[in-house]
């Protein structure tokens, strides 16, 4: 089946303005994301969606393939939406341009799950780390049954508890792989707004089950670390100079 990751890159982040091209190790962090997807699926077949100029001129630079999108996309799957418009393929990989340690393997797993379950939409995740905190906002925590498949993703703690001691002893989070077939892509955008949870919670996958949709989660690596905040560059370096000591 014909598969294309898709890595959107937004310049005007609310929280970090030019993120996609913060530079990592000396590095633009979008052709971090852009090299380890090649690995996957093969340089021709990854694409960078942006509506910026600069990060359009870094990506074909690196002899990356770009396709320009509208400065108005509601989220990042609204931006892939416009890609299913425009570039033909029957799996449609996202891989978020803020995930610099995204695992080849783990987008490879996201393909042959989305083969195995073509009308499933397919999302990761991994254990949240001791050093992360399940109350922070700028990770999105998932819970799902006992068939991988997602009850609900928030940016609270979750599953709640009312007693101490039935406390969860380990938290997931989000990790921001997600595989879509050409039609559920152009259906999310389509629909042209963000549905009533979705807005409120600012996680965009959870349009999909406000409609009744599946959504299987499947495990990734451990150590995923996404940047969300100039704080967290930091951190992300040590770890990409850590990884590359490990190579």
């Amino acid at each position: 089946m014909k598969t294309i990751v898709v890595i959107p890159a937004r310049f005007k982040s609310s929280r970090f303005p030019g993120k996609p091209l913060i530079s990592l190790l000396g590095k633009p962090m979008v052709l971090w994301v852009a090299e380890l997807s090649a690995k996957a699926v093969g340089k021709s077949c990854v694409y960078v969606a942006t509506d910026d100029d600069r990060i359009i001129k870094v990506v074909k630079q690196a002899g990356f393939k770009v396709v320009k999108t509208s400065n108005d996309a509601l989220t990042g799957t609204d931006r892939l939406a416009e890609v299913a418009k425009m570039v033909d393929a029957e799996i449609y990989i996202n891989v978020q341009g803020d995930e610099p340690l995204v695992s080849p393997n783990d987008i490879l797993t996201a393909i042959k799950e989305k083969e195995t379950n073509p009308d499933q939409v397919i999302n990761g995740y991994c254990i949240l780390s001791p050093s992360e905190d399940p109350f922070s906002a700028n990770i999105p925590k998932v819970i799902f049954n006992e068939k991988q498949e997602m009850i609900y993703m928030s940016r609270q703690p979750i599953p709640g508890y009312k007693d101490v001691q039935v406390s969860p002893s380990e938290y997931y989070k989000q990790v921001c792989i997600y595989a879509f077939s050409k039609q559920e892509l152009l259906d999310y955008g389509e629909f042209g707004r963000k549905s009533v949870v979705e807005r409120c919670e600012d996680i965009e996958i959870l349009r999909f089950l406000e409609w009744g949709k599946t959504v299987r989660m499947f495990e990734t690596k451990s150590g995923s670390l996404a940047v969300d905040v100039p704080e967290d560059v930091v951190k992300v370096e040590a770890a990409l100079r850590e990884a590359q000591d490990q190579v």
